[in-house]
């Protein structure tokens, strides 16, 4: 499984999110302590951010090598600051090819998208069930082989045909398709999702059978004021509080936090 870490709120360099709590994503990424498949995420990495003063598309930085590995990001991370972080480590499930294609974050125009989990057998199971349900836009524009983009897609699709509802009705909706196509074909699916625009995050922790993997929030702790931090393991010590299973986790440009079951 696969480790998440999204960020918002006042401006933060990567490095003081990526780099300094004592756990990590880079601790995470070799020593992971709640991972429920896999024992490392050495399968690539991916961080994106917003500009924090431009109204402009998102940022991304992505590599197949471990990130411990990557002699770059230290610096990178020195030199950006950002008041909007998605980041992610990538413990590759069996069959699916380690390139840049599969790498996330995803993104499409201003969305930014991550995920955490599987579904079953995705290949012999739900990959063509999910893609005759895109819209034509979004069938088009897969370009690696992971359920975790397809899902991107099928989130797309939902918020393109209900444009005028929030996205989180999309994502729940999205997350109601697989659970049903879940059933249809006995198989088990999870999908601990984080996507933004830069302004909001929206979160799930979601799993057709329990436990769902792990997902965490924190809020204005004194490391880290005026902000929300979402992650798969707390990063510190500090007043963590665990998502609910079969939830969606809203948070808002003033860092207030919504939480609604599915």
């Amino acid at each position: 499984m696969c480790r998440l870490l999204a960020y918002l709120g006042s401006p933060v360099s990567l490095e003081h999110l990526l780099f300094k709590p004592e756990h990590s994503l880079i601790v995470q990424s070799y020593q992971p302590r709640e991972m429920s498949s896999g024992v490392v995420n050495a399968d690539g990495f991916g961080v994106g951010w917003y500009h924090s003063q431009k109204d402009t598309e998102p940022f991304i930085y992505k590599n197949t090598l471990p990130i411990w590995n990557d002699i770059n990001l230290p610096s990178l991370s020195r030199y950006v600051e950002s008041k909007c972080v998605l980041a992610y480590v990538r413990s590759a499930t069996p069959g699916q090819a380690i390139d840049f294609a599969n790498c996330q974050p995803f993104n499409y125009q201003q969305q930014l998208f991550i995920h955490n989990g599987r579904i079953e057998n995705f290949r012999k199971t739900l990959h063509r069930k999910i893609r005759s349900i895109l819209t034509p836009d979004f069938y088009e524009k897969i370009n690696g082989n992971t359920d975790s983009e397809h899902i991107f897609a099928l989130l797309l699709s939902q918020g393109q045909n209900n444009k005028h509802r929030p996205p989180e009705y999309a994502l729940r909706n999205t997350l109601i398709a697989l659970s049903e196509m879940a059933k249809r074909n006995q198989i088990e699916a999870s999908a601990n999702i984080i996507f933004s625009d830069g302004n909001r995050l929206i979160a799930s922790r979601f799993a057709t059978t329990s436990p769902a993997p792990s997902l965490y929030w924190l809020r204005d702790d004194p490391t880290f004021p005026n902000s929300v931090i979402i992650a798969s393991e707390p990063l510190f010590i500090g007043n963590w509080n665990t998502c609910p299973e079969n939830s969606i986790i809203s948070v808002r440009e003033d860092c207030d936090i919504q939480i609604e079951q599915i």
